[in-house]
């Protein structure tokens, strides 16, 4: 259903690109940004919550790839940590929150890499952190959470029923629940990547943003938004997962009922209110690119950045790949926002 809905949707959406906000070469002042639920002072201070193991990521240009893609192209690696991907940006504000109003336990939905993160943020705490994820999800990412010392529940869906769970459980045990995307703090803590992205850009140049709940692309996008106008921000999400890409293309919110991508860290299904409404106001674009793209786009970060990436990570490849012209002579950076993969399934993805 999910892939019959984004495949209708498709033409629609490319004849309508919106227009850019700024064309490029123009600035325009940061006054010009409408209110969202993120606080640029507040994503500032994050900085000195977060364990510096999550900061200061590598932001590098890659020839070799921008070569193949045709445009001057710049890795933001959000791997290189001890949970492989962005998600402990957010987690560290969650965390440190939480356990300064005295609390001892949160639980969580995950697709696989925030139940990471929160583990890893929550051990570090002392809080007791249970995750609620689908059986479906990579069996990498469910071994990682148990690893990381948090209580794994698995239930036989997909991640819209873990959301559910998720939500009983904390009622019942009266303790925290995370909610990707909608916690302000998940978005502000990954917001904390345009900080860090913003002296690297100029006016002209594209940031290619993984598009799941949305925490990523609203605190990057605010960020980019307030401090690099003229940059333009465009968010990347699978044919065969489209339901947050259909939202803002209608400006309403836009559910699936169901989804068929490789990429399982971004298949949502229903999309969140507040955090479409703030993505509206930050974004320029949102995509949709199809599973080719995506293990094509796998593979050349394989071939020519020498990084094993999962699905979600290279959605960025799969828009340029999909849209060269777009993106001909300019400079492009990608978030590499995660690097939690079966290796198995990964090898026969690439190597098909």
């Amino acid at each position: 259903m999910a892939r019959s809905v984004a495949a209708r949707s498709l033409a629609t959406i490319r004849s309508r690109r919106p227009v850019r906000r700024t064309a490029p070469g123009c600035r325009v002042p940061s006054l010009a940004v409408r209110q969202t639920r993120l606080d640029l002072d507040r994503i500032r201070a994050a900085r000195n919550v977060i364990d510096p193991v999550f900061l200061t990521t590598p932001l590098y240009r890659c020839e070799p790839l921008g070569r193949q893609l045709g445009c001057t192209t710049s890795i933001k690696l959000e791997t290189a940590n001890p949970v492989r991907s962005f998600k402990g940006r957010g987690t560290e504000l969650v965390t440190s929150r939480l356990a300064e109003q005295g609390g001892m336990a949160a639980v969580c939905a995950s697709a696989g890499n925030l139940g990471q993160a929160l583990g890893w943020s929550g051990r570090r705490r002392g809080l007791d952190v249970t995750v609620v994820a689908s059986r479906f999800a990579p069996t990498v990412k469910l071994d990682r959470i148990r690893a990381l010392g948090a209580q794994l529940e698995v239930v036989d869906g997909d991640f819209e029923l873990a959301r559910t769970r998720a939500v009983d459980l904390a009622e019942q045990r009266g303790v925290r629940l995370v909610e990707d995307s909608l916690d302000i703090e998940t978005c502000e803590g990954a917001a904390t990547i345009g900080l860090e992205l913003v002296n690297a850009l100029s006016s002209g140049d594209a940031v290619l943003i993984a598009l799941g709940g949305g925490a990523m692309a609203t605190g990057v996008g605010h960020v980019l938004r307030a401090l690099a106008p003229g940059v333009e921000v465009i968010c990347v999400q699978p044919l065969g997962a489209p339901a947050m890409t259909l939202s803002w293309h209608e400006r309403r919110v836009v559910t699936t009922d169901s989804t068929d991508t490789i990429a399982d860290g971004v298949a949502g299904r229903y999309p969140i209110p507040a955090v479409l409404d703030d993505l509206l106001q930050v974004v320029d674009d949102a995509v949709l690119v199809s599973e080719a793209s995506i293990v094509t786009g796998m593979r050349m970060l394989l071939e020519h950045a020498g990084l094993v990436v999962e699905p979600s990570a290279a959605l960025g490849v799969a828009a340029i790949l999909e849209d060269p012209d777009r993106f001909a002579g300019r400079h492009v950076v990608t978030i590499i926002c995660g690097g939690n993969v079966d290796l198995a399934a990964y090898q026969r993805w690439v190597q098909r």
